[in-house]
């Protein structure tokens, strides 16, 4: 029989498989299921015994998962929202970058190391990773309120500053070599980065603004479920790689700008929706692609350094960015949400010491500690954002907390509608009006300014979460109207909902006849069945003509 050498298919396969096992475990062991995708890394990669998958394949499609997830994140962004919190995400970021670099050249001297080896080193735990960062907002559902916002900003500038320093670090190692390279070199290498970043984002502002949006509503037109997935992805990842090549701008910030642009136009939900499968998938692969990376004899060999190097990026960069915050006089709740994101590290970072190392600027044993540092600030990551919920000032007994940035409605005999998308902006539309109030529950920013357009009270958030469906006012409300299409969310709202007003009127949307009788049992008074009313419809017709 003969042999296939399927390197990718191996790959793909052996993470995958790995992930879902250990991951599974994790869960089982109550543990964050990243742990688990972080050691099937581990056990495919080069310094344990057994198969080893092929690292640099994994890296690629690692970087797949990164363009999904940021194109997904901008497809919620606005310009205005970037623009909101500019002011505190572009000296915040800068700050922290500088104190963590500091930081990290302290401790490259302690160890014996040149000064231009400590900045590149300080610079490598300086930056976040995109990937456990959303993933880390978007799991607590407060990717779209104040708090992720500033994060997500903080993460762009951040992201910035790291292609600036990819395009600075090879003339920085030129001229520690003593070749001669004058600064004014530097200077001008410097404008000219700034000033490709410069073109694309004009080039995404005037040409790809009108052109994406027309292009997805052309693709709509020819009623092609699979042409218009394919588009998505089409524009992510092509807008992406044209960045990276033509622009040097990293592939994470060219699939953001690509989803902010799509963003202008109404398919942006269903966009978000067709790139959400592959995103999960590949992102999964990122964290094996990082566990494959780590050589564990690290732990063993330099202990103090590993740890104090854990230290700057789960200490040092957190404590610095919450004082930065907390400077601008924003909430305590902000200050400890955007210092929690920050607390790890990850791909820019590999990239950046990486070329170090190549440029002979950094000694082999620094990646070994960035990766031992990644890794570890990783699995903290969940128990920082454990550690700032205890320590989010709790309200006085007898009353329910209420995160900050949630304002409880004061109607009563009002309709709450979750979700304002294709079904439920419709259902606010028809509704609008003083003799119904409505109260809107939503968490895309487009949607929640078209509720507030159409007359609604908004609360963001997500409305499983038990505090922001309180806010609703559910035990006087009128009724209950569920649009959002996921099942298992739609799930806790109806039960929830159901546990805290036994009489109210609940409506719901499925898509499926299994989730009908699964939103039926939880409670739902009246579940609609989209296939099944359209069915209705035509032989409703079919009996008015007499056929």
């Amino acid at each position: 029989m003969p042999e296939h050498h399927t390197p990718l298919i191996a790959t793909i396969a052996a993470g995958l498989m790995l992930a879902f096992v250990l991951g599974l475990g994790a869960h089982r062991l109550r543990i964050q299921p990243i742990v688990g995708y972080l050691l099937a890394g581990v056990a495919v990669g080069p310094f344990t015994p057994g198969f080893t998958a092929d690292l640099s394949l994994a890296a690629e499609l690692a970087e797949i998962g990164v363009i999904l997830l940021m194109f997904g994140v901008g497809l919620h962004f606005s310009l205005k929202d970037l623009l909101s919190v500019a002011h505190i995400a572009v000296p915040g970021a800068v700050g922290q970058i500088v104190v963590a670099t500091f930081m990290g050249a302290g401790l490259a001297h302690l160890l014996g190391w040149s000064f231009a080896a400590g900045l590149v080193f300080g610079l490598a735990l300086s930056v976040a990773s995109t990937v456990v960062l959303i993933r880390a907002l978007q799991e607590r559902h407060i990717l779209d309120t104040d708090r992720g916002r500033i994060a997500v900003g903080w993460l762009v500038v951040e992201d910035l500053a790291m292609v600036l320093a990819l395009v600075l670090v090879p003339s920085a190692a030129v001229i520690t070599a003593g070749d001669g390279v004058p600064p004014s070199r530097m200077v001008f290498l410097l404008l000219v980065t700034l000033a490709k970043v410069s073109l694309f984002v004009a080039l995404m502002l005037l040409v790809g603004r009108r052109l994406i949006p027309w292009l997805m509503h052309h693709t709509a037109h020819t009623g092609s479920r699979e042409l218009f997935r394919l588009a998505v992805y089409a524009i992510a990842l092509g807008v992406a790689f044209g960045a990276a090549k033509l622009f040097d701008v990293s592939f994470a910030l060219g699939a953001f700008f690509a989803g902010v642009v799509m963003g202008e136009s109404e398919l942006s939900q269903e966009a978000t929706e067709e790139a959400m499968p592959l995103r999960d998938a590949f992102a999964v692969l990122f964290f094996v692609s990082v566990g494959m990376l780590l050589n564990p004899h690290v732990f063993v060999e330099a202990p103090l350094a590993v740890l104090a190097t854990v230290g700057i990026i789960v200490l040092g960069k957190s404590i610095a960015a919450y004082l930065i915050v907390r400077l601008f006089r924003l909430p305590n709740a902000t200050a400890l949400t955007v210092s929690a994101s920050l607390a790890q590290i990850g791909e820019f970072s590999f990239i950046l010491i990486g070329l170090g190392i190549s440029l002979s600027l950094v000694p082999a044993e620094a990646r070994d500690l960035v990766l031992a540092g990644a890794i570890v600030s990783i699995v903290l990551n969940p128990l920082m954002f454990g550690l700032i919920d205890r320590l989010r000032p709790r309200a006085p007994q007898g009353t329910s907390p209420k995160p900050s940035d949630i304002v409880p409605t004061t109607l009563t005999g009002h309709t709450v509608l979750v979700g304002y998308g294709r079904v439920g902006s419709y259902v606010g539309a028809a509704l609008a009006g003083p003799k119904d109030p409505c109260v809107v529950i939503e968490t895309g920013r487009r949607a929640i300014e078209q509720a507030r357009r159409d007359g609604a009270e908004v609360i963001e958030g997500n409305a499983a979460r038990s505090d922001v469906l309180a806010a609703a006012n559910l035990t006087q409300a009128r009724r209950l109207i569920v649009t959002i299409p996921e099942a298992f969310e739609a799930g806790q709202v109806v039960e929830q909902a159901r546990a805290a007003h036994p009489s109210l009127e609940i409506l719901a949307r499925a898509h499926s006849d299994a989730t009908l009788e699964h939103l039926t049992v939880l409670g739902a008074d009246l579940v609609v069945s989209g296939e099944r009313e359209i069915a209705e419809r035509m032989l409703d017709r079919l009996r008015e003509t007499g056929a």
